[in-house]
């Protein structure tokens, strides 16, 4: 980084051939990649045109603005965060490879700046710029400032990408930051939902709403940029500069921040340079947990302290459990929004969670073999069981109620609260159990790289556990659920509405004590078939 370099503005062309290089050496690889790579970059490309054709058909509506403002400011994030959930998508994103070469760091930030522009994401984006400068332009002045407005936003797209991937390199870059891919599931269901709960509104009430939010993110780069064309087609010049100011300010802070974490990679030592020196006795001090202090003794609390470590720490079991609790709340609370929704959508949240407890010793992977050298019987097989529905429980419970307190409150239907909440016990109850017995039955192995679920051939294994275990419970949930449904439609019922919730309630601890004792035994009898069907990832 510091040293004299041999006219340092020449690497530009040098760091896009290299671009162009990986990209080209990538797609000699197989086949296979090279029809993937293929077929992705004519879809992106083609639904960039018809969004293109989209935004100019929406020329001269009356809230053309707020919508092309605020695709921006939505595009803008969207390259924030992809360098978070897709590290490996472009080699020239870690620049601790160039860390033994004589570079300085303002030629290499310009290098690399424009090798990001290289690439169908950037020309996706300049194809969604481009129709919305078009959408919000009007005479010769507005189309001549489209042209600065489109480079800078693209530009501001592309620094904050740079920017945020340089401060986070280290992290990407290990085992722990590849594993952050894995929750991309979580954002994709989160942002299904937010976009399905935004049509529907936008479908009832118009563009029209749009308006007050466009009007702040007009001020807001890269977006500002776009509103910039728009100011200058209605004769608005001091704002039109204000909001380019704003943008290229923006894009020089980028640089700025990028260009000193740029430095500071390259000329600071990371952890496999520097020795981690640690405190004599701090590995025994942090060896006592204290939640280990609040579990059960024994047996019982070991595996619960296990499976809840797993969920924290574990990047496939914390990226499923995220995806339950987050789905299991989005799903009532958006539709008792929409005012649509019924109070009985609070059972979702018991219904995602339990899945959970299905192909528990999967979870473990080819550790399972330390879980099966202390099981010997039937005794320790149901104990194991335990612990686990128990480590299930101590998340499930709290939040389910919570969910369903939280959807009564919003529809303010109070009186059904006792048998939602009963009927949520009595079906994470059935789910506990059919779990705990599909998980002996049908186990199968979770590949701990990548972003598959399932390890290759044992797709009809997963689906007989889950969809299968799923029809079961909800047939062990019958006794509850026809007595709702009967307190409901029966003349008197309603007084008697407030019993389901003891009712589920014992119920689904019948139910969960029966299923993990009919799973022991053939747990304890199936373990070598287990331990060799989750060791195949």
């Amino acid at each position: 980084m510091t040293g004299d370099v041999h006219p340092a503005g020449n690497i530009t062309p040098v760091v896009v051939r290299l671009k162009l290089s990986l990209l080209k050496n990538g797609l000699k690889q197989s086949g296979g990649r090279r029809a993937a790579y293929v077929v992705s970059a004519v879809v992106v490309l083609l639904f960039g045109a018809l969004q293109l054709l989209g935004l100019i058909a929406l020329r001269g509506h009356a809230h053309a603005e707020a919508v092309v403002v605020l695709l921006v400011a939505v595009l803008a994030l969207g390259w924030a965060v992809m360098p978070l959930f897709f590290p490996g998508g472009d080699e020239t994103l870690d620049p601790t490879r160039l860390v033994m070469l004589p570079l300085q760091p303002r030629p290499l930030v310009r290098a690399l700046l424009a090798a990001s522009l290289v690439g169908i994401g950037p020309l996706f984006t300049l194809l969604l710029l481009t129709g919305s400068v078009v959408t919000v332009a009007h005479g010769g002045a507005a189309y001549a400032v489209a042209v600065v407005a489109v480079v800078l936003a693209l530009l501001v797209c592309v620094a904050l990408a740079r920017a945020v991937a340089a401060a986070n390199i280290r992290l990407l870059t290990s085992r722990k930051g590849r594993d952050l891919a894995v929750l991309s599931g979580l954002v994709i269901a989160i942002g299904a939902q937010l976009v399905n709960f935004g049509a529907q509104r936008l479908g009832s009430s118009g563009l029209a709403q749009l308006d007050p939010v466009g009007d702040i993110f007009q001020w807001v780069p890269p977006a500002s940029a776009i509103a910039a064309v728009h100011s200058v087609s209605k004769g608005s010049y001091g704002a039109a500069v204000t909001q380019l100011a704003l943008s290229a300010g923006a894009l020089v802070a980028l640089i700025a921040v990028w260009s000193r974490h740029l430095t500071k990679l390259m000329t600071s030592p990371d952890g496999s340079t520097v020795q981690a020196a640690t405190e004599p006795g701090a590995r025994e001090r942090t060896s006592s947990s204290g939640l280990a202090r609040l579990l059960p003794p024994g047996r019982t609390g070991t595996v619960m302290e296990r499976s809840l470590r797993y969920v924290w720490r574990d990047p496939k079991t914390k990226a499923a459990w995220v995806t339950s609790l987050a789905i299991g709340l989005i799903v009532p609370v958006f539709n008792a929004l929409q005012g649509t929704g019924s109070v009985y959508f609070a059972c979702f949240a018991a219904g995602m969670l339990g899945i959970q407890m299905y192909n528990q010793f999967g979870q473990d992977t080819s550790a399972f073999w330390m879980v099966a050298t202390t099981i010997s019987s039937a005794h320790d097989a149901y104990v194991e069981l335990r612990g686990r529905a128990l480590a299930l429980l101590v998340i499930t419970l709290p939040y389910a109620t919570l969910v369903t307190v939280l959807t009564t409150a919003m529809l303010g239907d109070w009186p059904r609260l006792p048998e939602v909440l009963g009927l949520s016990f009595a079906l994470l109850g059935a789910m506990l159990a059919t779990g705990a017995w599909t998980s002996a039955r049908f186990p199968y192995s979770i590949p701990q790289e990548g972003y598959k679920n399932v390890a290759p051939g044992q797709t009809g294994l997963a689906w007989i556990s889950i969809f299968g275990g799923m029809v079961s419970a909800a047939l062990l949930s019958a006794p509850v659920i026809t007595a709702t449904i009967w307190a409901n439609v029966a003349k008197n019922g309603d007084d008697w509405g407030w019993l389901l919730l003891p009712a589920g309630a014992g119920y689904g601890a019948a139910i969960t004590l029966a299923g993990l004792r009919l799973a022991a035994p053939r747990t304890a009898a199936r373990l070598p078939e287990i331990l060799t069907a989750v060791s195949k990832g």
